[in-house]
């Protein structure tokens, strides 16, 4: 055990002042319940934590890099980059696996190489060093890690078709385009609405579960005349 500790340390480049919180961080459930006369703890609590910690570590990186985006462009990145797969691999380059200490039947079953044991070990990880050193410790430690998943992210926009229409007619014909609601049908809890968009000669209708997707929709047909007459 005590050279598994001397191991994560190295891959962490951190020292524990207190290395139980990294002993904690790597028994796995399985091995504690093995040992039903002791009192040692599994990681699960730090687990727990380590979600926060993780969830609040990106969600910093991420306004940090796009500080344009709302909250829930913002919330879809982090889902991306906070989920089971992303953290095993974060767990993988840290070689986590081979330091866990599983119960017999999950060492029996290849547990050091689950993508769940592992995200779940890494966030555990994550919790010690919050513990033992504080928020500052773990972003150095663990930042590294995730911008260079960050690297490879791309905010996904939504398609503005009345933006993208507005800017087309405007540069080609010089007018604005005029928007109308024209009905609205169902119930209040589960309307639809229909929007009729004018720009010149040529009128479209949308359909949309609230006056802006209607619109939305109107704007999309309309542009689809005039990028075919083109």
């Amino acid at each position: 055990m005590q050279q598994d500790i001397i191991d994560i340390q190295e891959k962490l480049g951190y020292r524990f002042s207190d290395p139980a919180y990294l002993e904690e961080a790597l028994r796995h459930s399985s091995y504690v319940n093995e040992l039903s006369e002791s009192n040692i703890r599994d990681n699960e609590r730090l687990e727990f934590l380590g979600d926060a910690v993780v969830n609040l570590l990106v969600g910093h990186l991420l306004m940090d890099k796009y500080p344009n985006l709302k909250e829930g462009d913002l919330s879809r990145l982090r889902a991306g980059l906070v989920n089971e797969q992303e953290l095993a691999a974060i767990a993988r380059t840290l070689n986590l696996g081979k330091h866990l200490n599983l119960g017999k039947g999950e060492a029996q079953t290849h547990g050091h190489e689950k993508p769940s044991i592992l995200a779940d070990a890494l966030e555990a990880v994550l919790a010690a060093v919050y513990l033992d050193g504080g928020l500052k410790c773990v972003f150095d430690v663990f930042s590294d890690h995730f911008i260079t998943k960050l690297a490879d992210t791309k905010p996904t926009v939504p398609l503005d078709y009345k933006s993208r229409l507005q800017e087309l007619v405007q540069l080609k014909r010089r007018i604005t385009p005029q928007y109308r609601l024209i009905d609205e049908t169902g119930p209040d809890h589960d309307k639809t609405f229909r929007a009729q968009i004018i720009v010149g000669e040529l009128i479209t209708e949308g359909l949309g579960k609230s006056k802006k997707a209607a619109e939305q929709d109107a704007a999309r047909q309309l542009l689809t005349l005039i990028e075919a007459s083109t």
